[in-house]
């Protein structure tokens, strides 16, 4: 399909705001509760803000300054990805920034770690950071930081995806924390960053592809499902061969966040349609992702 079509943004939930609100919490307490207490440091932007609060701040007792860093580092790149973000989305941003800020300044890491084991700590903080950014994704926000300038950036030149400069800025920063620190410091928050970015991928539903494949007697189906939600549809003839009826067979790719308000939408079309659902491994050609 073209990268031109426009489908209208869906308005932002009580249930999105919630889940954007409880997938904040998790992110920012897997960050203060496992990962700062073994001195390890998160990636983008509160990683960078980590390393200047330990650099310049380190006296401060009473509040952790690297929330605050954070929010203001947040605070001009919300104003430069503005134009390139939907309203829902820069609501739902500025929500999960100000709950980052709150959770990562007032409520303090442990003195000690809570498990003894270092790289369960690790892993532990990595998953839950990544089902929470991958929540807050999922339901029409960006967690702040290095999104927002990832989507400013690949809206100014199609090289340069989200992704992409993502990882080149991690690989930057984890390159100055060995330099600051020591190396050890530097592969063991690589190890966090790996098992978070693993997990955000498999949480953020617009990131999977589903092959849908529906048989149905009602012709308008695919109309609906062209109109609706901007897919193409492949679609050929078919007969049942027990029946011995016509059917329209429909192939369509969308990703795991509509699969559930597309197969309601074919059941109010039709009930007796038949539908396969099958994950994808692949795509290429005119696949429109849509990761917000």
């Amino acid at each position: 399909m073209s990268d031109m079509v426009l489908i209208k943004p869906k308005r932002v939930s009580v249930k999105n705001m919630m889940m954007i609100v409880l997938g904040s919490a998790i992110y920012a307490f897997s960050v203060n509760y496992f990962l700062l207490p073994l001195t390890l440091y998160s990636g983008g932007i509160p990683g960078t803000s980590q390393v200047l609060r330990t650099l310049f701040f380190a006296h401060v007792t009473q509040m952790d300054l690297a929330g605050l860093i954070n929010l203001l580092f947040n605070i001009p790149l919300l104003i430069l990805a503005y134009k390139t973000m939907k309203k829902r989305m820069v609501v739902g941003t500025i929500v999960s920034v100000i709950l980052q800020t709150l959770v990562f300044t007032y409520f303090m890491m442990p003195k000690k770690p809570i498990l003894d084991d270092k790289l369960a700590g690790i892993a532990i903080a990595g998953i839950l950071g990544g089902v929470g950014c991958g929540l807050i994704l999922s339901n029409g926000a960006s967690a702040g930081g290095l999104d927002l300038v990832g989507l400013y950036m690949s809206s100014k030149s199609k090289s340069i995806s989200v992704g992409k400069f993502n990882t080149l800025y991690n690989v930057l920063l984890y390159m100055a924390m060995a330099l600051l620190f020591n190396v050890q410091t530097a592969l063991y928050s690589i190890i966090y960053i790996v098992v978070f970015s693993l997990t955000i991928d498999r949480w953020h539903l617009q990131n999977i592809e589903i092959k849908l494949m529906i048989f149905t007697h009602n012709p308008t189906v695919k109309e609906k499902i062209m109109k609706e939600y901007g897919r193409g549809v492949t679609c050929w003839d078919g007969k049942g061969a027990y029946t011995n009826q016509q059917t329209e067979v429909l192939v369509v790719i969308v990703d795991k966040s509509e699969v559930n308000d597309v197969k309601k939408d074919i059941r109010r079309l039709d009930k007796e349609a038949f539908v396969i659902t099958t994950s994808v491994l692949d795509i290429s050609g005119g696949y429109q992702k849509r990761l917000l």
